[in-house]
């Protein structure tokens, strides 16, 4: 398995107010934006990304960070192996991503994931 990138996610009441910050001041490109999640890139390294996520649904956990892999199956089976908390089930989303969350040693949800198409 091989981690593509790492990016934090913000918690915010709205993310679409993070846009003139992340990208008139710091000169990051909205790579995605979804309304309940905003998504900006470094345009010279497009793995560096940070993303801004709507935590108004207190009923949903919110990841403290995304992890990419190669292998989402397989870090989910590792996971449970090592019997860790998994507190969002693993998950084909619509917007084409494959993912579930996990509870890290230290309290963190961390959104582990692989993009359903490319590489």
């Amino acid at each position: 398995m091989t981690i593509r990138r790492v990016m934090p996610n913000i918690a915010s009441m709205d993310p679409k107010a993070s846009r003139a910050f992340y990208v008139d001041v710091l000169g990051f490109e909205v790579a995605m934006d979804m309304g309940w999640i905003v998504t900006f890139a470094s345009p010279e390294n497009p793995t560096a990304q940070i993303s801004v996520i709507r935590t108004d649904d207190a009923r949903t956990p919110h990841p403290d960070f995304t992890v990419e892999v190669t292998d989402v199956d397989a870090t989910h089976t590792r996971a449970l192996a090592h019997g860790h908390d998994v507190v969002y089930p693993l998950t084909d989303e619509p917007w084409g991503v494959r993912r579930f969350f996990l509870r890290d040693p230290n309290g963190k949800i961390v959104n582990i994931m692989r993009h359903q198409s490319g590489p």
